[in-house]
């Protein structure tokens, strides 16, 4: 399978205050054609920035991005002028935004704003870019989309306005999307029926999918590989079904640990990562995550990890990697087929919820 997108040594800081904040700190890892790649973290690890260089779209000032490539296609396009990038961005690499109300124009009709990009991308008329936009919203699911794409956003539960989101993304038929928290401010069904929409989509028109959450249970269900991300950095990076079964970052583990579970007795704790995340002005020496890690050591004071291979395609970036694995994760031993549905965040099987139900647990 070809290599659509690589991401060499990306930096991208902000320049504040307070200091210079490396917001993404030299993150390195490529997308193939047709692959969906999960992007994981905590709030405030750089996920979004990240996004947000792919697409050239951060703020200067404060914002730069001081380093690294982008190769989209073979080509850098950190080095092309903004008017290709113009051209690149909406017609060969889409983005759907974190909250749809704040994406979508309240004063514009959906009409409109599909038109727009249908006339600009792909030469369209007036009417066939009118045509083209009710057929985008019947392909993501919207009812009777003729009267439906002649009203507002506001005019649409949240749910919709992100299908009106996917189907913008969608318009020009790119070859990447990037999905950044799509299901944010959702509930559950709606959670599901975005995702399913959404990798259904991709896998028809075999278009590249990054999604970027915190949800684990996205990332089991619907990803073929992963990134964790801590600090601005890639800390962990492989198969999502390998990661899943052999984490081997403290931080990957943490992050297994400490999300809820359907088939543990109802007074069970949860065992959260202790501490806060480091401060991205002032980050300490050696490894980032060592203030908040049980199985650091003196070297992780003053040395930082760099991304060593611990099997095959699976990275971390930890000096006490050879001490985890699925040891460390024994409440996950029953998790042995990812690509069922999950309920929710947890990773456990429908079908294993469904056993546990049964024997009153």
């Amino acid at each position: 399978m070809a290599t659509l997108l690589e991401v060499k040594d990306l930096k991208t800081s902000f320049y504040t205050f307070e200091g210079v904040v490396k917001a993404v700190d030299g993150i390195t890892y490529e997308v193939d054609e047709g692959e969906t790649l999960g992007l994981v973290g905590e709030s405030g690890c750089g996920k979004s920035v990240s996004a947000l260089s792919l697409m050239r779209l951060i703020p200067d000032p404060p914002g730069k991005i001081t380093d690294g490539e982008i190769l989209f296609e073979g080509e850098d396009i950190l080095k092309i002028d903004m008017d290709d990038m113009r051209r690149i961005r909406g017609a060969k690499m889409s983005m759907v935004f974190q909250e749809p109300m704040t994406s979508l124009n309240p004063v514009l009709t959906v009409e409109k704003q599909l038109s727009e990009t249908l006339q600009l991308h792909k030469g369209m008329s007036k009417d066939e870019a009118r045509r083209e936009s009710a057929n985008l919203l019947d392909r993501v699911g919207i009812p009777d989309p003729e009267r439906r794409v002649k009203q507002y956003p506001h005019q649409f539960s949240g749910g919709m306005r992100q299908r009106v989101m996917i189907a913008m993304a969608l318009s020009c038929n790119p070859k990447l999307i990037i999905a950044d928290e799509p299901t944010t401010a959702l509930d559950v069904t709606i959670q599901a029926q975005i995702l399913e929409l959404m990798k259904g989509l991709t896998t028809e028109f075999g278009v590249a999918l990054i999604i970027i959450t915190h949800n684990l249970g996205v990332v089991a269900r619907y990803a073929d590989r992963m990134n964790i991300m801590y600090a601005g950095k890639i800390i962990e990076r492989g198969g999502a079904k390998e990661i899943y079964s052999n984490p081997r970052h403290p931080y990957t583990v943490g992050l297994l640990k400490s999300v809820p579970r359907l088939d543990l007795p109802r007074r069970a704790k949860l065992d959260p990562i202790e501490g806060q995340p480091p401060d991205l002005v002032n980050l300490p020496p050696g490894c980032a995550f060592r203030a908040r890690c049980r199985w650091a050591v003196d070297k992780c004071a003053t040395e930082t990890p760099p991304l060593m291979q611990v099997g095959e395609g699976h990275l971390t970036a930890c000096w006490q990697a050879d001490k985890l694995g699925p040891s460390t994760l024994d409440f996950l031993k029953d998790l042995t087929d990812i690509d069922a549905p999950t309920n929710g965040a947890s990773g456990v099987s429908a079908a294993s919820a469904k056993d546990n139900q049964a024997s009153g647990e």
